[in-house]
């Protein structure tokens, strides 16, 4: 059963994923046929092979520096909605306003991932992670 705790874990290990070299852990993040769209209006990349060259051109690496918080806004078992807040610093500072609307599968890895990204015109200051 997905419930906010479980979201919230889910966030955390999305994030430690991301920072880190390789797409190993997408497989405990993914289910295999999952879907990610990028844009709410995107076409879907459907699978975790598909999901792997998406993160790796998608990340700078590892060293990529970059903030982010996260509220879970809603949890409707199996679906979530959380609002995210990224901040990204040198070389290409940018900031982010997102929601995620996830949708799990009954393993707690996600099947289906929708972001509604908002970037500011005017980057906020950078602040260390």
């Amino acid at each position: 059963m997905i419930d906010e705790s479980s979201v919230v874990t889910w966030v955390r290990r999305y994030e430690r994923a991301w920072r880190s070299a390789g797409t190993n852990q997408l497989d405990g993040l993914f289910t295999t046929d999952a879907t990610y769209r990028m844009t709410p209006f995107a076409p879907p990349h459907r699978g975790l092979d598909a999901l792997r060259v998406l993160w790796d051109a998608e990340r700078a690496g590892p060293d990529e520096e970059f903030v982010m918080d996260f509220d879970v806004v809603a949890v409707d078992d199996p679906r979530a909605v959380v609002r995210l807040e990224v901040r990204y610093g040198p070389p290409d500072p940018q900031h982010f306003r997102d929601l995620w609307i996830l949708d799990f599968a009954p393993d707690g890895r996600c099947r289906a991932f929708e972001e509604w990204p908002f970037r500011s015109e005017r980057p906020a200051p950078h602040r260390a992670p």
